[in-house]
């Protein structure tokens, strides 16, 4: 009993420290997808590159990073390269560890990294926000092989020099890079904080039952699953240049206490950045086996064990070098936790909701700003509706599974950018109708002050998000933009050019409903 019960303390006290990790960046950042919309994550991970502990922040972000942690030397360590365990280019990782010396340990190896990952509003590339189409990796964005950012107390000068002049507004890419170096600083300062009160071996042994509780706790939700191979298919809309729709499957294979989630028999990986990388799947799988074991459970390396994916290189799930993955990130991993869903209501029906919007409907916008010359970047995402559930409707507005962000306040754009929010609201009635309704997708438009680049990376545009058991279908999402008395649908993944008045309204998906209506 003292063993489980001192496992919990240093559950909550290492995930403490991960959040205020996060509380740090976000104070300390620069650019408002950082500061306001929280689109960061950190983690803390041991000498053997698992993942100890997390702060509830991205699932995208979180799921992947053990990948990362593979290419981590012995100082601190800064990438965003998609194929070395990151997600896409924006999405820029820190990894910095932790040394102690003490009477009872001697070691020159780290004991722990500390790690943040977070969005940045451009990484350079074809598109302002980074996040538009492109026909290759190096049209995304500045690319960062794992690079010592600070060797023996002195930083990169060469390398920061050379990310600055290769991205739009250089202050804030470097304030926010400040923030996360901050973020490591208190991580690393809390841990030695425990160092000093606790052995080293007593602290790596209760940490080592931590992970086999957390394996315990998602053994012991599989074993629940009825055994058997349950297969489901989902699609993307298109790949952004006209294309049919896009499947992605799953092979669901479950076992006494393992599941092995194949995703071999999906699309092969195309030419426009609806390309995933194979540490987004994983993301994906251990979220929604997570959200099966429930809130309050210790999330590390040990909830890992029971997972086993298999995917196909070359394929939209695991593409190759050069492939361009910006939006693998932010819309593949949404439909591939579509699948998994699918797959799961046919064994366990009466615990998986029907599908929530299945976008993160992506805009980026960049520009000058008030004809003074000076480059801006502005990158959101969109909620949606919430699918419905087997007890309850699905919620309003709001983001679902693989993103984790907040909105935008209207204020901090407004008095940032060129822009006006004319609307934000809930998109009433575009939840499936059930016997559990689906949520609300939202309405949100911007109204142009000045000329502006746009890049437009939304999903559900074409197929509605699905209803389970009966329930309906949500509404499909809309964007549109009006230019003078001229309104035109825009398609759901593309670039162009604003005018000045011209207006854009994204109208987000509804879930689907939940269950047949009775009457």
């Amino acid at each position: 009993m003292h063993d489980i019960i001192e496992v919990e303390v240093f559950n909550k006290l290492f995930n403490s420290i991960a959040e205020e990790m996060g509380i740090i960046l976000a104070r300390s950042s620069f650019s408002s997808n950082i500061k306001e919309r929280r689109d960061f994550s950190c983690a803390i991970f041991d000498a053997g590159g698992e993942l100890v502990a997390q702060a509830a922040h991205i699932p995208v972000h979180l799921g992947a990073m053990p990948m990362t942690l593979a290419a981590v030397l012995a100082e601190m360590v800064i990438t965003n390269d998609p194929y070395r365990g990151g997600s896409h280019l924006p999405d820029i990782t820190l990894i910095e560890p932790v040394f102690y010396s003490s009477p009872d340990h001697s070691s020159t190896a780290p004991l722990f990294y500390v790690v943040n990952r977070a969005h940045h509003a451009d990484v350079g590339g074809r598109n302002p926000g980074s996040m538009g189409l492109a026909c290759c990796l190096e049209e995304e964005g500045y690319i960062i092989a794992p690079t010592l950012l600070y060797a023996q107390g002195v930083h990169n000068e060469q390398f920061i020099n050379d990310f600055l002049r290769n991205v739009r507004n250089p202050e804030e890419r470097l304030g926010d890079l400040r923030a996360q170096t901050a973020s490591l600083a208190r991580g690393r300062m809390r841990l030695n904080d425990i160092l000093e009160k606790y052995p080293v071996k007593h602290i790596f042994f209760i940490l080592d039952e931590l992970k086999k509780y957390a394996e315990r706790l998602m053994r012991n939700i599989i074993e629940q699953l009825p055994n058997g191979r349950y297969s489901y298919t989902d699609y993307l809309d298109d790949d952004g240049s006209g294309s049919v729709p896009v499947p992605i499957t799953v092979d669901l294979a479950i076992g006494d206490t393992a599941i092995i989630a194949d995703f071999r028999r999906s699309s092969d990986q195309t030419a426009t950045p609806v390309n995933s990388v194979k540490s987004v799947v994983m993301s994906a799988t251990a979220y929604v086996f997570q959200c099966l074991v429930g809130e309050g459970h210790p999330i590390n390396q040990g909830s890992y064990r029971p997972l086993q994916i298999k995917t196909r290189q070359g394929s939209i799930v695991d593409a190759s070098s050069p492939a361009p993955v910006a939006a693998g990130n932010v819309e593949t991993s949404q439909r591939i936790v579509d699948v998994l869903l699918g797959a799961l209501a046919q064994a366990v029906p009466e615990l998986i909701p029907a599908a929530s919007c299945g976008s993160m409907n992506n805009i980026a916008i960049g520009g000058k700003k008030n004809h003074a010359g000076r480059e801006f970047s502005y990158y959101e995402t969109i909620g949606g509706g919430m699918g419905g559930r087997p007890t309850s409707n699905g919620l309003n507005g709001i983001h679902t599974h693989m993103t984790n962000t907040m909105n935008t306040p209207i204020e901090a754009l407004e008095h940032t950018f060129p822009l006006l929010v004319e609307q934000y609201g809930l998109r009433y009635g575009s939840g499936g109708k059930g016997l559990h309704r689906g949520g609300d997708g939202i309405i949100r438009s911007y109204r142009f002050l000045e000329k502006a680049h746009v890049a437009l990376l939304t999903e559900r545009r074409k197929l509605a998000p699905y209803g389970l058991a009966g329930g309906q279908n949500g509404l499909k999402g809309k964007n549109e933009l009006t230019r003078g008395k001229k309104r035109r649908k825009l398609a759901g993944k593309l670039v162009f050019e604003a005018e000045a008045d011209d207006l854009l309204v994204i109208k987000t998906p509804g879930g689907g409903g939940w269950g047949r209506t009775t009457g």
